[in-house]
């Protein structure tokens, strides 16, 4: 198989869908990697890591696309890479398609075979792939609204932890689950008064055994939202409905509920964004301010902190990449129902239930899609 990994062109996009030691995995089993020149350059690794490892060096992206059969990336093609897709293509790499319309229409005009890493499953129900990030993300988003809060950036002008004699901030979480939980962890870690809104009674179960009784847990209903917004300082949002759109919690009319200055990191921005008011930003200009509140909404958060995301990514995406290699897309997918459920397009199909439902199209049930894929794909 040959895989191409391209360097990533997203504002302020600084991962890599390989590192060397991955790389050296996959060219110990017979593969031929090629990656685009520098990509690696955000995560410390130079071409001389790549070629070490085995990899072949790409003098640039057309070149990357035009040998490879595989393609590996972090983040969703961009127009330009879309139109360098191909039927005989296999995309491996997030995708957020359901928020996204003409990603949704480029990619099956493609005719690619494209799997979204955030929607393949585990064994006990898990999303493995989506899970390092949404880690890096419910971590990063504390500290990303600790900075929104300060007042050069629009906020209250507050210290999260407070001081002795002074109260600490209150941070309001929208969603128990793995963004909720490490947001949680680090805003107990600081000191902050913490509050997580859930639907579900054993995520709050969970979270009120892990935390004791340093996280209120709340039951999640409209009037708890708008109760818990009009003191929060920190509002973040962790809601997730796999593949489909992120539901509106907040509408733009709560947003009077709440104290100017406050702030909302919609970490569900990635799938829409949890709050109507949200719309995407990048690291370079992450807010803006609607009806006095801050709103920090930037797609790509650990993209900020590359290093560590790539290495994160790579450990839970390098087995299903091996997987494709070994065996072709097809039959990879033939075998593994849980790599099956991360297929979202293919040959111009859109095989993801809350994908179609949120964009209109027609879905195609991905067992017949597959049966009707050629083996070789």
């Amino acid at each position: 198989m040959k895989i191409g990994v391209p360097k990533e062109i997203k504002n302020h996009e600084y991962r890599v869908g390989m590192t060397p030691a991955a790389v050296r995995e996959v060219v110990a089993r017979g593969h031929e990697v090629w990656i685009e020149t520098q990509a690696g350059e955000g995560i410390g690794m130079d071409d001389t890591a790549y070629a070490t490892a085995g990899a072949r060096i790409a003098a640039n992206a057309v070149d990357v696309f035009d040998r490879a059969e595989l393609i590996v990336k972090v983040k969703e093609p961009q127009a330009v890479e879309r139109a360098r897709l191909r039927p005989h293509h296999t995309l491996f790499t997030y995708l957020h398609l359901a928020p996204d319309p003409e990603q949704t229409n480029d990619l099956i005009k493609s005719g690619a075979t494209c799997i979204a890493y955030e929607t393949v499953t585990s064994a006990n129900g898990g999303l493995p792939l989506l899970a390092p990030m949404s880690e890096v993300a419910g971590r990063m988003s504390i500290q990303a609204g600790a900075t929104a809060l300060e007042k050069t950036h629009g906020g209250l002008g507050l210290l999260l932890s407070g001081v002795p004699g002074v109260e600490a901030g209150k941070v309001v979480i929208l969603g128990g689950g793995v963004v909720g939980t490490n947001a949680a962890t680090v805003a107990v870690g600081i000191g902050a008064q913490v509050t997580v809104i859930d639907k579900s009674v054993d995520a709050l179960r969970r979270l009120s055994a892990q935390f004791g009784g340093r996280v209120q847990t709340v039951y999640s209903t409209q009037h708890a939202i708008e109760t818990h917004l009009r003191d929060a300082d920190l509002v973040i949002g962790g809601v997730l409905i796999p593949g489909a759109a992120a539901p509106k919690l907040i509408t733009r009319a709560m947003l009077g509920l709440m104290r100017k200055g406050a702030v909302i990191v919609d970490v569900a921005i990635d799938q829409g964004g949890c709050c109507e008011t949200s719309h995407a930003t990048t690291h370079a200009d992450p807010v803006y301010v609607v009806e006095g509140v801050v709103h920090y909404c930037v797609a790509n958060m650990p993209g900020g902190v590359p290093r560590t995301s790539t290495f994160a990514l790579n450990n839970v995406t390098l087995p299903f990449i091996l997987q494709l290699a070994d065996h072709g897309a097809v039959a990879a997918m033939r075998a593994d129902p849980h790599l099956l459920a991360g297929l979202n397009v293919a040959r111009g199909m859109v095989t993801n239930r809350g994908v179609t439902d949120a964009l209109g199209l027609v879905y195609h049930d991905p067992h017949a899609v597959l049966a009707n894929l050629p083996a070789a794909a």
